[in-house]
């Protein structure tokens, strides 16, 4: 299962689509260094990104499987002064060591087993979430998914009043073709959020358009559907 990808020649080379898409949001975030806070880190790709378009930016990533760490630090090891500090705990425990009000982004892409762990998921994550971000902070989910869209639906109930709510994905994805790839974004979300893609490329889904095809479920635990 792929996992991960990364340029080493280049961080700023993002392969897998969905990965491009958290690019763009953090793209659009106001300019200067972020703090931000990786729910999951494998490679490292997004960590790298950050870096190598932000630099000077502190970062946290939560990454409990020891086993795929040590084989970065050996395979693939992170640029020196990155400001990149990588904690072996899961994200559950994690987010709880991060002081209130102090990160500006949090990207959650974790999976176990091909699966997104719904605690990861789970109002009370989200609540963590809420707390670790600054008034003007984006959290970004990444979710695998298919029509009806339970975990998405659980996801934006959760997470509906940290402020703005965008959902993207792939055509196929919402046509319900496959499971395949959602990017969530809440909160102080940018303008010019998931870049200038066309409609053949990517659907997104802003304001009323959410809650029409992403609402009416109830927050909470929700079996997920394998990652493609």
């Amino acid at each position: 299962m792929q996992q991960s990808a990364v340029d080493l020649a280049d961080p700023t080379r993002l392969v897998f689509d969905y990965v491009r898409r958290i690019g763009d949001l953090v793209d659009a975030m106001p300019e200067g260094p972020l703090r931000v806070l990786h729910v999951g880190g494998a490679a490292m790709t997004l960590p790298r990104y950050v870096a190598a378009t932000r630099p000077r930016s502190p970062q946290i990533v939560l990454e409990p499987a020891a086993e795929v760490v040590e084989r970065v630090r050996a395979e693939a090891p992170l640029p020196p002064r990155s400001g990149i500090k990588v904690r072996p705990v899961p994200g559950e425990s994690g987010i709880l060591a991060v002081r209130d009000a102090s990160q500006d982004v949090v990207i959650l892409d974790a999976f176990d087993g091909g699966r997104v762990p719904s605690s990861l998921t789970s109002p009370a994550f989200v609540a963590q979430v809420r707390r670790v971000l600054t008034p003007s902070g984006m959290f970004v989910a990444n979710l695998v998914d298919r029509p009806p869209y339970p975990l998405v639906r659980a996801f934006v109930a959760a997470a509906r009043d940290l402020g703005s709510l965008v959902v993207g994905a792939e055509p196929a994805t919402v046509k319900g073709r496959r499971s395949g790839n959602l990017v969530i974004a809440c909160g102080a979300v940018p303008a010019g959020a998931f870049g200038d893609p066309s409609p053949l490329e990517y659907r997104v889904f802003r304001g009323q358009a959410v809650a029409d095809s992403f609402g009416a479920a109830r927050a909470g635990r929700v079996r997920t559907p394998p990652r493609p």
